[in-house]
């Protein structure tokens, strides 16, 4: 294999060089007084207190599946279907599970030191707070990919040189090498889950504590200092919305280049590189897509306090996009051979760049499209705003009017985007598509997780109680956070959907079926319970908000009766038992829906066989897909029009402000929004993906050792059938 290969974990480590100076340089910056510093410090106790918390469990989780996985790896098959695995996927399922954490843990450090910075920062100008804000993502993003492809490159480069040196990438021992890799994904996905789900319900129920007894009964707002759960709703912002979301699209990144590199190492070609092009592509893509999004970092600027801070990030995204569009060409044309094939289908390398041109424009449709749905003084916004004049129940109807309508469009992208890129050049073009999407995670990441830390800004500097026109910069920010955050869960849930496809194509082909037939009977039934999955999940998510929100909401109608002096500053609430309840909570409540996502896939597949849990994975792909852009984007349009009525909003001709009574409709319309868009509406994009890549993982297993129900009915009907045949002649 040539040694170009040895670019990729170059590449990821240029990305964790920038990460460290940027760290720096945050930490360098002002950290303000010390009432804020001290506020900081406790939001970043109650983070690490839940980390630390949270591996304990996914420890015990993380070692019997290695062990599993090591007694797996073991298994050689039989001389006829042979299994090409090693117990070394145990140890890259535990390296994917650790860096997966690293990337969570490294968001969730930057951002509870950048959120104070950002704090003071806005005492100085706009500007001033989205440099710290922005480059705290940037930390983030640029961490989690160099990451990802340091431990992808590296891993593969090991594997290769462990199983398959001096070999053809069609050969055996590559397979090895490549099913052995999968390990790092499942490890990474795995962990994703837990930690999107379980700092998803940290975060959602101290909100709605915060959200329905601060705003609502006691009329102060939710990060006023003298509120018991407003340090853990600032602790939720980052274990939830950045550390989360970081294991997330790490994973996600992970599980992309890795379905393109399943798929490539089908394909035999003649090219410069011992034919290796197809699998070495992915994962350069990736590495020019770091190097993009670096540069990019540098145009997202704004230069007054009426500068538009959106326009300065879709500047830095668009940026971002271009480089990657120009890069690719000159990799495709340079590294792939004019012509390949893959399962009959032949393409050339001029299809393979137009199915990463499609990638890149699907993810771009994508993320405007949310941003539409979701941002302030768009039409459904604004819609909601509108109901909210009439009562609770009639936000509540806007706002699920407006998710059910979203996911209209970002379908139809989405099926032009799976069409055309199979037409560039099939399944292939199909991977290496949502592989051109995820190119840019890096960039993506950094504008998302800025959100949280300006939230975070803006509870410190409320507690704090800085000046009022620090609020106004740091609710500036926020609000284009929260427009920022919902494009980027969009965009992790297009690219989900563009893996899941091609895992579920590599799945096949491992597992040795042809196609999914639907007109059987035990596969339709598996399609059916496919689609339940992403509403159980969900309803599991939800209903662990709601339980752990009731504590919460009690403590602290418990803190203001019993605690006297807090309303007039006189005593401080007992914050750190409010801390306490969401991580007791999310801890216990993460375990079963975890649990389904992986346990499920199993089950099914060793009971049932390959190809209705082919249909399982159908059904879970499509109604995941739709579960996901519904809530997220439903729960973002609820998010803004709350936050609307902070500047005042004009319903009926008449103006209205925070506290009037269509506001409280809004207030209660965003805690109905925040364990969709928080909790289990981001989590679809990793349940599908998990589903997809624990079935790839035990797909040479049950090709080998099951047969299926339904073959096991037809053994025993065919031959009555065969006799009843006979007797009728």
């Amino acid at each position: 294999m040539n040694d170009i290969i040895y670019l990729v974990p170059a590449f990821g480590i240029v990305g964790l060089i920038y990460t460290a100076w940027r760290f720096s340089w945050v930490s360098n910056q002002p950290a303000g007084n010390a009432e804020m510093q001290k506020l900081s410090g406790y939001i970043a106790d109650g983070a690490i207190a839940f980390l630390k918390a949270e591996w304990k469990v996914l420890a015990y989780f993380a070692i019997p599946t290695a062990v599993l996985l090591f007694w797996l790896g073991s298994d050689k098959g039989t001389a006829e279907h042979p299994i090409h695995s090693s117990p070394l996927i145990a140890v890259a399922f535990l390296i994917g599970a650790l860096l997966s954490a690293t990337a969570g843990y490294i968001g969730m450090k930057i951002a509870t030191k950048a959120n104070v910075r950002t704090a003071e920062a806005a005492r100085t100008s706009l500007s001033k707070a989205l440099d710290v804000s922005f480059t705290g993502g940037s930390v983030m993003g640029m961490g989690v990919a160099g990451l990802a492809i340091l431990g992808l490159g590296g891993l593969f480069i090991a594997f290769y040189n462990i199983f398959a040196q001096g070999q053809a990438l069609t050969s055996d021992e590559m397979k090895t090498a490549i099913e052995v890799l999968a390990g790092f994904s499942l490890g990474a996905e795995s962990i994703a889950l837990f930690a999107r789900v379980g700092g998803g319900i940290y975060t959602k129920a101290a909100d709605v504590g915060a959200d329905l007894v601060g705003k609502v009964e006691a009329g102060i707002p939710e990060d006023d200092v003298r509120n018991p759960a407003t340090i853990a709703d600032n602790v939720g912002d980052n274990v939830g919305d950045v550390a989360g979301m970081g294991a997330d699209l790490f994973g996600s990144y992970v599980a992309t280049i890795l379905a393109t590199m399943v798929l490539g190492q089908e394909i035999e070609v003649v090219d410069k590189y011992e034919g290796f092009s197809p699998v070495l592509l992915p994962m350069l893509i990736a590495g020019v897509g770091l190097l993009a999004s670096l540069v990019s970092t540098f145009f997202v600027k704004i230069k007054n306090e009426t500068s538009s801070v959106q326009n300065a990030l879709n500047l830095g995204n668009w940026v971002s996009i271009l480089i990657t569009f120009v890069t690719s060409y000159f990799l495709v044309k340079n590294i792939l051979p004019e012509t390949l094939n893959l399962r009959g289908f032949e393409f050339t390398s001029n299809g393979v760049f137009y199915a990463i041109v499609v990638g890149l424009v699907v993810g771009a449709l994508m993320s405007m499209i949310t941003e539409y749905y979701t941002a302030m003084g768009k039409r459904p916004v604004l819609s909601i705003i509108e109901k909210s004049g009439t009562g609770h129940a009639t936000n509540i109807i806007g706002g699920l009017a407006v998710g059910m309508e979203s996911t209209v469009l970002p379908i139809i992208v989405l099926a032009a985007g799976i069409i055309l890129s199979y037409k560039f050049a099939g399944l292939y073009g199909v991977s290496i598509a949502a592989a051109g999407m995820m190119a840019t995670t890096a960039m993506q990441l950094a504008i998302d997780a800025f959100g949280p830390i300006a939230d975070n800004a803006g509870g410190i500097a409320e507690m704090s109680q800085l000046p009022p026109e620090v609020r106004e910069r740091t609710d500036n920010l926020d609000a284009v956070g929260n427009t920022t955050a919902a494009t980027g869960k969009g965009f992790a849930i297009a690219s989900a959907a563009l893996t899941s496809l091609a895992l579920f194509a590599a799945f096949v082909g491992i597992a040795g079926i042809k196609a999914i037939d639907i007109y059987k009977a035990d596969v339709l039934a598996g399609l059916f319970v496919g689609g339940m999955i992403p509403f159980i999940f969900s309803a599991l998510c939800i209903s662990a908000v709601g339980k752990a929100a009731m504590e919460m909401v009690n403590e602290v109608r418990r803190q203001f009766r019993e605690i006297p002096g807090i309303m007039e500053y006189k005593a401080e609430p007992e914050y750190e038992k409010c801390v306490a309840i969401s991580t007791e909570a999310s801890i216990k409540q993460m375990i079963l829906p975890g649990a389904i996502a992986l346990i499920t896939p199993v089950l099914i597949g060793f009971t049932m066989g390959p190809e209705v849990l082919g249909g399982l994975l159908a059904g879970v792909t499509v109604s995941g897909v739709l579960m996901g852009i519904f809530q997220s984007n439903a729960g973002g349009a609820w998010d803004n029009a709350k936050k609307s009525f902070e500047k005042g909003v004009l319903i009926d001709g008449v103006m209205y402000y925070k506290k009037s009574e269509p506001h409280k409709a809004s207030v209660t319309g965003d805690t109905v929004g925040d364990p969709f868009k928080d909790t289990s509406g981001p989590s679809m994009n990793i349940l599908i993906k998990l589903m997809s890549i624990v079935s790839l993982v035990i797909a040479p297993y049950i090709a080998v050792h099951t047969t299926g129900v339904g073959a096991k009915i037809d053994k025993k009907v065919v031959p009555i059938v065969k006799v009843v045949e006979n007797v009728k002649m």
